[in-house]
């Protein structure tokens, strides 16, 4: 069956689609963007021979007081991270294919070496034990390490879709696929969109835009949760619920029948890049087996004052709202239905790599999550990268801070992009950076 993507535009007779809760108050309302408030900056410590561009030059970034940040080793294009049971840290490379190992050398840096090559973007790393299993961009397969070796490769999962698909002819703009392995030995894959709001996802087989799981032991994999545009970063928090950060979509219309800001006359239909710029935000979700995230039918509403311009914006139990393009009447899909989202971040953040740390941090950052924060490609001014922080209370996630940030300037250029940030054998925090090839090492004051 051809692919269609939806991307015309309703006609402005739509109904107005009031939030699915009352209009909130201001009280808890987080700001625009996650606080840096008691971070200090610090300069990057780049070692000999670390120091190609964009290192090159002193780089400066936001840390808490006392903590420390440098170069444990460069690796083009860096994306998702795992230790492995020998101390060791494997890194994923999808542009040219391989997973490197970076074996500390008790100096704060790392010697790389090859684990695997030949793979068609791999992308998301996970440990069972001796078990690691590695997704490329159309399988998922299982090896056993040990001795600093990935041996006797097994498929657990086969003909995920991938550009090569045949129904796909090459267009699929969010192939790579992470994973996540519960407590209980399932394994859970993230399978992204085809594109910004491409509906026939949801009827594919598997259904793209969804989470799968794998039970324990293997076999076929099931949709554990679905209408998740692009759910990459995927991690297991401590008390073994499944969380995702969601990728959300781009040139929203805007959904009110009502003028916006200064204009006059009713703007709804009409993208407005001061509207998409913060709308709508990225879910930041407990997944629950046939949990629907809404995508592309509704979108989270996060503005205090809905469709006012400049609104404050409350990033926790965000309700859905129609999405003016694809569910002009509510007849796609019901979004008063589906539960609020637990937190989110700002829009085009663009969240990428998470983990959960559960009293591996000192002192406030003992329990919580680490998101990786790309930073939006797509949004003027840019939407800044970080690597945020997400305290852990009682089951669920408070707001959202900055743990590291400083990777942007105020004009908007950057000198990297954090991926993902996972914590070490040694209780520093290990953070991937795609643009400036490199992995960081943030150490917390010595205990």
């Amino acid at each position: 069956m051809a692919l269609v993507f939806l991307v015309a535009a309703c006609g402005s007779d739509a109904a107005d689609p009031a939030p699915t809760s009352a209009s909130r108050s201001g009280v808890g309302v987080a700001p625009s963007s996650a606080t840096t408030a008691g971070l200090t900056p610090v300069t990057l410590t780049v070692g000999e021979g670390l120091d190609d561009a964009p290192l090159n030059t002193p780089r400066r970034a936001l840390v808490p007081p006392g903590w420390t940040l440098s170069v444990f080793a460069r690796v083009p294009s860096a994306r998702h991270a795992a230790w492995a049971p020998d101390g060791t840290l494997l890194v994923s490379v999808p542009e040219n294919g391989t997973v490197v190992r970076l074996q500390p050398d008790g100096r704060g840096t790392a010697t790389v070496s090859t684990l695997l090559n030949g793979l068609t973007r791999p992308h998301g790393l996970a440990f069972a034990d001796t078990t690691l299993y590695v997704a490329q961009s159309d399988r998922v397969d299982a090896y056993t390490y040990a001795d600093g070796q990935a041996t006797n490769p097994r498929p657990l999962v086969t003909d995920l879709p991938s550009a090569r698909s045949p129904d796909l002819r090459g267009r699929y703009g969010h192939e790579l696929k992470s994973l996540a392995v519960g407590q209980d030995g399932s394994v859970y894959i993230t399978v992204g969109s085809t594109g910004n709001i491409s509906a026939d996802d949801l009827t594919a087989n598997p259904p793209r835009a969804s989470i799968l799981r794998v039970p324990p032991g293997g076999g076929a994999p099931e949709p554990f949760a679905v209408g998740v545009r692009n759910g990459t970063a995927l991690g297991v928090a401590p008390d073994g619920a499944i969380w995702s950060a969601v990728n959300n979509r781009d040139n929203i219309q805007f959904p009110y029948d009502r003028p916006y800001g200064d204009g006059s006359g009713s703007a709804q239909g009409r993208v407005i890049d001061d509207y998409v710029r913060d709308h709508p935000v990225e879910p930041f979700v407990k997944l629950t087996p046939g949990r629907n995230l809404g995508w592309p039918y509704c979108n989270p509403e996060a503005d205090v004052d809905p469709g006012v311009r400049g609104s404050a914006q409350d990033f926790s139990d965000v309700p859905f709202i129609r999405d003016v393009e694809m569910n002009p009447d509510g007849r796609m899909l019901d979004c008063a239905t589906l539960p609020p989202v637990e937190q989110s971040l700002p829009g085009h953040s663009a969240p990428l790599g998470l983990s959960f740390v559960d009293g591996d941090l000192p002192g406030e950052y003992a329990s919580g999550a680490l998101v990786g924060v790309h930073g939006s490609w797509n949004a003027s001014p840019p939407r800044a990268p970080e690597v945020s922080f997400f305290p852990w209370r009682d089951g669920n996630l408070g707001a959202q801070q900055t743990l590291v940030g400083g990777f942007q300037s105020a004009d908007g250029s950057r000198w990297g992009r954090p991926v993902t940030a996972v914590t070490g054998p040694d209780g520093a925090v290990y953070i991937t950076d795609d643009t400036a090839g490199a992995v960081y090492r943030l150490a917390p004051p010595t205990r």
